[in-house]
């Protein structure tokens, strides 16, 4: 696949890969997915003490979107009491080849933009 866009194209549509990176990178959906395909299925109490810096309230409406997404599957165990449990789907699984690569852009890269930020910070005003 190409990165090609007409210049009079909607800027929104000329990026084909948007709706990904909004579903996928928002702040907290890839520690959550990362969480879930290292881990396995997980309750929500058990994932909330993996991801500690993430509130109930918002654990709660990402793992509704990320379910809603067909990412992640929730599995209700009609027991007393109940228990919920979330578990990465296959379509969420698939994509870790995605991440492996961001991974590897990150191990080689990462030093590289913490020294253009370091460059650009000592750089007088512009």
């Amino acid at each position: 696949m190409t990165w090609t866009a007409s210049a009079a194209s909607d800027p929104e549509l000329a990026c084909p890969i948007s709706p990904v990176v909004d579903i996928v990178f928002s702040r907290w959906t890839t520690p959550i997915l990362w969480t879930l395909h290292t881990h396995g299925r997980q309750r929500f109490v058990e994932l909330q003490r993996h991801i500690n810096r993430i509130t109930p309230k918002v654990l709660t409406q990402r793992l509704r979107q990320l379910e809603r997404d067909g990412l992640v599957v929730r599995t209700y165990h009609p027991e007393v009491p109940p228990r919920v449990e979330y578990e990465i789907s296959e379509l969420g699984r698939s994509l870790a080849p995605l991440f492996a690569h961001l991974g590897e852009w990150a191990a080689t890269n990462l030093e590289k933009v913490e020294q253009a930020r370091t460059t650009y910070d000592s750089t007088p005003t512009r």
